[in-house]
């Protein structure tokens, strides 16, 4: 890989705290998991739809809903934002403090039937270590494919995509960006999620219920 490859993958590493996450065995129970089927992450941009991949990634979904049904998204922001690749939030509040994770789950990027990191597709952030991803994540801006799990080289597993406010992601996209201490690429008008919360699906029906966190 060049040093350009190698500078945008150094990019979407990230710091992980050491604390206890539920993957499949301890995350939301399978019938949780089954029933939902988008998430909406509400910014102060906009509305942000996603349509989660529980069959292609499961330990990510679970642990995905895991947080959004905790509130752990709520408040936080888009802390880094590149034009032309991708914007990352999920882990930092305004004032750029790192909120405390649960443990890291498991890399599902060289599964059968993976994803692959299309725009418009969300996938896990992580450092270095393959399995260390916990709740911060990115919504990729073009086809990134240097990123996905290949032949022995594990990539970023991609476990949703935006099915509405794909325009809102664009948007947070252009916003003028800085530094902010070791930080960069950091939104200078801080980006909030305001609220994330599930949809769930009552496929029995027909209806939807929303389900705030």
């Amino acid at each position: 890989m060049n040093v350009f490859g190698k500078w945008l993958l150094a990019s979407l590493f990230i710091m992980v705290s050491g604390y206890t996450l539920a993957t499949e065995q301890g995350g939301k129970p399978a019938s949780v998991v089954d029933a939902v089927s988008q998430v909406v992450l509400q910014t102060n941009k906009g509305n942000i739809v996603l349509d989660l991949a529980e069959a292609e990634a499961p330990v990510s979904v679970s642990n995905f809903i895991n947080y959004v049904d905790n509130g752990f998204y709520d408040g936080l922001i888009f802390h880094r934002v590149i034009n032309g690749f991708m914007v990352q939030g999920g882990g930092f509040t305004p004032d750029m403090t790192q909120k405390e994770t649960e443990k890291p789950i498991k890399n599902e990027s060289m599964q059968r039937g993976r994803l692959e990191n299309h725009r418009g597709t969300v996938a896990m952030a992580r450092t270095q270590i393959v399995d260390s991803a916990t709740s911060q994540f990115f919504i990729n801006l073009k086809d990134n494919h240097f990123l996905d799990g290949q032949s022995r080289k594990p990539g970023y597993t991609v476990f949703g995509r935006v099915v509405e406010g794909m325009d809102i992601v664009d948007q947070i996209a252009r916003v003028k960006t800085g530094n902010r201490g070791p930080y960069g690429d950091v939104p200078v008008e801080p980006v909030v999620i305001e609220k994330a919360y599930l949809l769930l699906d009552e496929s029995d029906n027909g209806d939807s219920e929303v389900k705030e966190s």
